[in-house]
């Protein structure tokens, strides 16, 4: 196409060369974009952080008990007998956030697969594709993708 529009005597070489060096820029942004996208997470990573989880899950409650048990020598009553038991639902608490952090990690280690937690691929190409035909003064520009049922995809 720059070779029909070079003879036709709508751009000069130089245009040419600058759009034949803008297409090959895109090329090669493309292509960095589909290694980052193919590039798998490293397994290890994944494995050695659910068992660093667990594991700190694990002593979590040895950890508390010395706290717990200098809470108890603070309190007087009724109340002392059943202090410790509170450490129960504090590691339940404490432990949970972390399994959370560790799923929301998981679950982040594609971000390009059009799932619900993805980046919405679909919906940034298509805003740009709406960005460039309106900078073009296109008339029958595309509908923004909307989300479906709550999600952007």
């Amino acid at each position: 196409h720059l070779k029909k529009l070079l003879e036709a005597e709508k751009i000069t070489e130089f245009d040419k060369q600058v759009f034949h060096n803008n297409l090959e820029e895109l090329y090669n942004l493309q292509g960095k974009c589909e290694r980052i996208k193919n590039t798998p997470f490293p397994r290890q990573y994944a494995y050695f952080s659910t068992l660093f989880t667990w594991l700190f899950i694990l002593l979590l409650p040895f950890g508390l008990l010395d706290v717990f048990e200098e809470g108890i020598s603070l309190i007087e009553g009724s109340v002392r007998s059943w202090y410790l038991f509170m450490m129960i639902p504090f590691s339940v608490l404490i432990s949970w956030i972390f399994v959370t952090m560790e799923k929301v990690g998981s679950n982040s280690e594609d971000p390009f697969e059009g799932r619900i937690n993805d980046v919405p691929m679909t919906a940034l190409c298509r805003t740009i594709e709406i960005d460039l035909r309106d900078m073009l003064d296109e008339d029958n520009l595309p509908e923004k993708v909307e989300a479906q049922d709550h999600i952007l995809y």
